[in-house]
C-alpha cells in the first residue's frame, strides 16, 4: 500500500511538472494566418444591426503564443463590435493561442447613416482589426455598405403600448395605419424609389385611401410584418418593364435580411393581406420569401369579395402559399408562381378567377406541394365545432403552364350541398399544359380529364396532359432557382407548348416584353434558343 501511494505521488509530480510548459506563452512575432484578408459585412440599413460574421485566426507555428493586443483601428469610436474568446469588446490584451491551433473572432456592426453620409443614399464604412506582435501589426480589413431607408413602424402611446390594427371582427394585430403627413417620411401613401422602405408590423391602408408604389421601389418587410389593405382601401403597384437583370423598374417586396444566404429563404416575413374590393392593380412586382405572398381574403361576414388584377409579376419562395385567394375575384396575365411549401397558387371557397399566359410551377423541397389548387369550400372551427362553408367557383385558364417537381400539378376539390342542384363549380382549362402523372390517387377523380363525366363541371379544351415524367415536359432554364424561362430543345421542336399547342391571345408580349409568335408558347415566357 505504501509503495502504491509513493508511485501515485511520483506520477502526480511528473504530470504537474510536464503541464507547466504548456502554459508558457511567447509573445507573438507575427505570422498569423486568417481565413480571409477582408471581412465584407453585407449591406445594412441605417441603425439596424448586422448579422454576425466570423473570422478564423490560425497559429501555424509550433509555439504557444500570446498576442499582445487585438483591437479595432478606430478604437472605442469604431462602429464595429468584436467578440474574442467569448468576450465582447473593441480591444483585447494578451490573447493566448496554442501551437497549431486556431480561434474565432466574431464581428458585428450598427451604423447611423446620418453621421457619415453626404448627399447620397449609400456609403462604405470601413475599419480594420489589428493584431499586434513584436514585428509590427497584421491587419484584417472590415467593409460594410450602409444604406439609408424609410422606416415605417408602429408607434407607442403614453403607456408604452404599441399600435395595433384590426384584422377581423375579433382580432387586432401588431401594425399601424399609414400617415399622409408623417414628420419623417412625408406622405406614406406613396412608396418612392429614391431609397428602400423597411416595414415593421403591418402597414395598413384603411378604407378610402390608396397606396401607390412607384416603379423601381424596394420594400423590405421585417419578420412577421407585411402590408394590409382593408375593405375600401386600394393598392396600386406601378412597376414597369425593366431593361436589365437588376430589374431597375420592377417593384420588389422581400425580407429585410440582405445577406446573400437569405436571398431565397422562405418565410422571412408575413404576407400582403388584401381585403379590398376596390380596383387593386399589381404590375411588374417581384415578391419573394414570405409566409404567404398575396392573401386575398374575406375576414368578416359582411366584407365584400377582395378584388385583384395582377400582371407581369413573380411570386417565389413562400412557406405556405404564393397567391392565395379565398372567395376572391382575381385576374392574372403573365404571372409566374413557384416554390411554395404547400401551393403556389391556391383558390378556396369559390370565387371568380381568370388567368392568361401564366406559369404555375412548384419545385419547393417538400412533400406533396403542388402548383395549383381550386376548391369551392372552406372548413372553419368555430366554438369547438368544424363548419363547412361553400361558395360558387368560376375559373378560366387560357394558355397556362401548370407543372412541378411532383407527380400531380393540379388539385380540384368540389363539395356539394345535399339536395342542391347548383354545381358550385365551373372551371375551364383552354390550351394549357397540366402535369398529372399519378392520377389514380386523385380525389374527386371525376373532375379530371380522365373521366367522361366531368364536362358540366370542368372542361379541358385543346389541353396537353403530361402523364409521365417525360411526356410533354417543358424545358425550363432553372426551375428550382425560379428561372422559369422556356428554352428550345435540341430536336428543334422547342419545349412543349409551342406551335399547335396554343392559340393566339392578348397580351402579345410575354413577362419580359418579348413579342409572342403567331402560335405562342404556354405560360408567361415565350421560348428562346440557348
Amino acid at each position: 500500500m505504501r509503495q502504491l501511494i509513493y508511485l501515485l505521488f511520483i506520477g502526480f509530480c511528473i504530470t504537474f511538472c510536464s503541464c507547466r510548459n504548456d502554459f508558457e506563452f511567447e509573445t507573438s512575432a507575427g505570422g498569423l494566418e486568417f481565413s480571409k484578408d477582408t471581412v465584407y459585412l453585407d449591406t445594412v440599413f441605417t441603425n439596424i444591426g448586422s448579422s454576425t460574421y466570423t473570422l478564423k485566426v490560425y497559429n501555424r507555428s509550433n509555439i504557444d503564443i500570446k498576442i499582445p493586443s487585438i483591437k479595432l483601428g478606430q478604437g472605442q469610436n469604431s462602429k464595429y463590435r468584436l467578440m474574442v474568446d467569448g468576450i465582447p469588446g473593441k480591444e483585447f490584451n494578451n490573447v493566448e493561442l496554442l501551437a497549431k491551433d486556431s480561434m474565432f473572432v466574431f464581428v458585428e456592426t450598427t451604423i447611423d447613416y446620418t453621421e457619415y453620409a453626404n448627399n447620397t443614399t449609400t456609403f462604405l464604412y470601413t475599419d480594420q482589426i489589428q493584431f499586434a506582435s513584436t514585428n509590427g501589426i497584421q491587419n484584417v480589413e472590415l467593409v460594410t455598405l450602409v444604406q439609408d431607408a424609410y422606416f415605417l413602424y408602429p408607434q407607442r402611446n403614453s403607456q408604452g403600448e404599441y399600435e395595433n390594427v384590426p384584422f377581423d371582427d375579433q382580432t387586432n394585430i401588431y401594425g399601424f395605419y399609414l400617415d399622409e403627413n408623417d414628420p419623417n417620411n412625408g406622405n406614406e401613401y406613396r412608396w418612392k424609389n429614391d431609397k428602400p422602405y423597411v416595414i415593421y408590423g403591418y402597414a395598413t391602408v384603411p378604407s378610402g385611401k390608396t397606396l401607390n408604389v412607384d416603379a423601381g421601389a424596394r420594400v423590405h418587410f421585417h419578420a412577421d410584418s407585411g402590408l394590409m389593405v382593408r375593405p375600401g382601401g386600394r393598392l396600386l403597384v406601378n412597376g414597369e418593364q425593366s431593361s436589365t437583370e437588376t430589374l431597375e423598374k420592377e417593384v420588389v417586396f422581400e425580407g429585410d435580411r440582405l445577406e446573400p444566404e437569405f436571398a431565397n429563404v422562405a418565410g422571412q416575413w408575413g404576407a400582403i393581406l388584401l381585403m379590398s374590393n376596390s380596383d387593386n392593380v399589381v404590375n411588374h412586382l417581384t415578391l419573394k420569401n414570405a409566409n404567404i405572398g398575396i392573401y386575398a381574403m374575406v375576414t368578416g361576414s359582411n366584407d365584400p369579395q377582395p378584388k385583384l388584377t395582377i400582371k407581369n409579376s413573380q411570386i417565389y419562395n413562400c412557406t405556405n402559399f404564393g397567391l392565395y385567394g379565398v372567395n376572391a375575384v382575381i385576374t392574372g396575365e403573365n404571372l409566374v408562381t413557384n416554390n411554395a411549401g404547400k401551393v403556389s397558387a391556391a383558390f378556396a371557397l369559390g370565387g371568380t378567377y381568370n388567368f392568361k399566359y401564366c406559369t404555375f410551377a412548384n419545385y419547393f423541397n417538400s412533400y406533396d406541394q403542388i402548383p395549383l389548387l381550386l376548391n369551392n369550400y372552406q372548413d372553419k372551427t368555430e366554438e369547438g365545432e368544424t363548419k363547412r362553408y361553400i361558395g360558387a367557383l368560376t375559373a378560366t385558364f387560357d394558355n397556362c403552364l401548370i407543372y412541378g417537381s411532383g407527380n400531380v400539378s393540379l388539385s380540384l376539390e368540389r363539395a356539394e350541398i345535399e339536395n342542391d342542384t347548383n354545381p358550385y363549380f365551373n372551371v375551364k382549362f383552354n390550351s394549357s399544359l397540366i402535369k398529372l402523372v399519378d392520377f389514380n390517387r386523385l380525389e374527386n377523380a371525376v373532375l379530371y380529364p380522365f373521366s367522361a363525366n366531368n364536362a358540366e363541371l370542368v372542361t379541358y379544351n385543346n389541353c396537353k396532359i403530361a402523364r409521365t415524367g417525360n411526356e410533354n415536359k417543358p424545358v425550363f432554364k432553372d426551375a428550382k432557382n425560379n428561372n422559369l424561362k422556356l428554352i428550345e430543345g435540341t430536336n428543334g421542336d422547342g419545349p412543349y407548348g409551342t406551335a399547335d399547342a396554343s392559340v393566339t391571345l392578348s397580351p402579345n408580349t410575354d413577362i419580359l416584353g418579348v413579342l409572342r409568335s403567331t402560335l405562342p408558347d404556354m405560360g408567361a415566357y415565350e421560348s428562346t434558343a440557348e
